[in-house]
C-alpha cells in the first residue's frame, strides 16, 4: 500500500496548499476526500486522473469541493474519455450532491460524473480493491465520517475530521498508519469539531497504531519537532 498526501491544509488553505485529499494505492487507486486544489495537484501527474475510486468522509467545502471542477473536466474536457470513477458518499450524500448540482449546473452533472453510492455505518465497502469501514465521528452538527482502509496486509486509518472520541482510537487499533486531522491549539467550546495535537497524540497512543501522520494543521499553528507531519506531495510505502 503506497499513500501519497495530494494536499493537507485545514479550512484555509496553507501558502501554496491544497486542501484535503489523499490518494492510497494497491491493486487500485483510491482517493480519500476531494477538497480544493487537489484535482490541480494530480493533474501534474497524468493529464486526466484516472483514479478508481473516490470516498468522502463528509460534506464541508474543504474535503469534497474539487468534485465540481471534476464534473466540467469529465464532462466537456480532458477527461471525456476517461472511465468515471466510483464515488462513496455518507448517507443521504447522493440527493444532496443532486440539490446542489441544481444550483451550480444540473441535478444530474454528479450522477454523469461519477458511479455514486452512499455507504452506511461501520459496513465495510469495497473501493478500488480496499475493503474500508466508515465510522461516524463528531464533527460539529454535521455528519462525518473516519474511514479503515485494509488490503488484506495493511491496515490505514484516516480520522477525516474529528473531535474527541473513543472511536478515533478503535477505528486505528494495531493500524500501521494513523493519518489523524491536529486542527487546533486549544479546546474550543461545544459542540466540537477538532482535535488539538495533544488529543491526536492521545488517540494515536490509545489505537496501539504503529506510526501517526499528523494532518489538517494550519502552518501558522507549529508543533513539536518530534512530531511527523503531513505535507503536499509526501508519499509513504506502508
Amino acid at each position: 500500500m503506497k499513500l501519497t498526501v495530494v494536499g493537507c491544509s485545514p479550512a484555509w488553505p496553507n501558502p501554496g496548499g491544497a486542501q484535503s485529499g489523499y490518494l492510497v494505492e494497491g491493486a487500485g487507486r483510491l482517493l480519500l476526500d476531494c477538497g480544493p486544489g487537489v484535482l490541480g495537484r494530480l493533474r501534474e501527474r497524468e493529464p486526466w486522473p484516472t483514479v478508481d475510486a473516490i470516498a468522502l468522509t463528509h460534506f464541508h467545502l474543504d474535503h469534497w469541493g474539487d468534485l465540481v471542477p471534476w464534473v466540467w473536466g469529465s464532462m466537456y474536457g480532458p477527461g471525456h474519455d476517461v472511465v468515471n470513477p466510483e464515488l462513496h458518499v455518507p448517507p443521504g450524500g447522493r440527493g444532496l450532491l443532486g440539490e446542489l448540482g441544481e444550483l451550480l449546473g444540473s441535478r444530474d452533472m454528479f450522477e454523469k460524473s461519477f458511479r455514486i453510492s452512499e455507504y452506511r455505518e461501520r459496513e465495510a465497502f469495497r473501493a478500488a480493491g480496499f475493503e474500508v469501514t466508515p465510522v461516524r465521528v463528531p464533527h460539529y452538527t454535521i455528519e462525518s465520517y473516519a474511514f479503515r482502509v485494509e488490503d488484506g496486509a495493511t491496515v490505514l486509518a484516516y480520522s477525516g475530521d474529528s473531535g474527541p472520541s473513543d472511536t478515533l482510537a478503535d477505528l486505528a487499533r494495531d493500524a500501521d498508519l494513523f493519518v489523524c486531522e491536529a486542527t487546533l491549539s486549544h479546546h474550543e467550546p461545544e459542540p466540537r469539531g477538532h482535535l488539538s495535537l495533544e488529543e491526536a497524540l492521545a488517540a494515536f497512543r490509545a489505537s496501539g497504531a504503529r506510526r501517526l501522520l499528523v494532518t489538517h494543521r494550519p502552518d501558522e499553528r507549529p508543533s513539536e519537532q518530534d512530531i511527523e507531519l503531513a505535507s503536499d506531495g509526501l508519499e509513504l510505502e506502508l
